[in-house]
């Protein structure tokens, strides 16, 4: 009876608030925990790194059980994420062909069918250092805003963009 001339709408405000703030705060001791996990991880891949000259055969972002990649990797993930999509590299190294993981920031930058010098750790490539020749499937800029909009109208009209 000790909040009896309270309302009960204040009452379970304050208590969907009290909730919210643990769940903030359970979030940020997670969100520290992963951020230390994936430093030590980045840390590791870094040592283990070693460079390897390859040919890209094809790069598609496809899952891990349809990757081709060797059965103790797909027994080593976890199960929430073997159905996941992965950017995946077919190269090869030497006389082999190889399934490699790729880095998501890079994955768009790695040409296809040219020869790279990549930074590789175990069968995850880190970065993708020197390429032969030119980069001639770089991807072009696009417009944005008004211009591009009317561009695109005028295109698709037959006419041609005003300049």
């Amino acid at each position: 009876m000790l909040l009896a001339g309270v309302p009960k709408g204040l009452i379970v405000a304050i208590i969907v608030f009290v909730v919210l703030i643990g769940i903030a705060v359970a979030l940020y001791f997670l969100g520290k925990k992963a951020q230390k996990k994936q430093a030590e991880q980045q840390e590791m891949l870094q040592a283990n790194k070693q460079t390897v000259s390859m040919l890209i055969i094809d790069k598609k972002k496809m899952r891990l059980k349809d990757a081709g990649l060797p059965q103790a990797v797909l027994d080593q993930t976890p199960k929430m994420l073997r159905n996941s999509r992965l950017p995946i590299i077919k190269a090869k190294v030497g006389p082999q062909v190889l399934s490699l993981i790729c880095d998501d920031k890079i994955f768009d930058d790695v040409p296809v069918k040219k020869e790279v010098k990549a930074s590789v750790s175990g069968i995850y490539v880190i970065d993708v250092k020197g390429l032969h020749g030119k980069r001639d499937d770089a991807p072009a800029k696009k417009k944005k805003g008004l211009k591009a909009w009317v561009d695109k109208l005028q295109e698709k009209a037959g006419a041609k963009p005003i300049r």
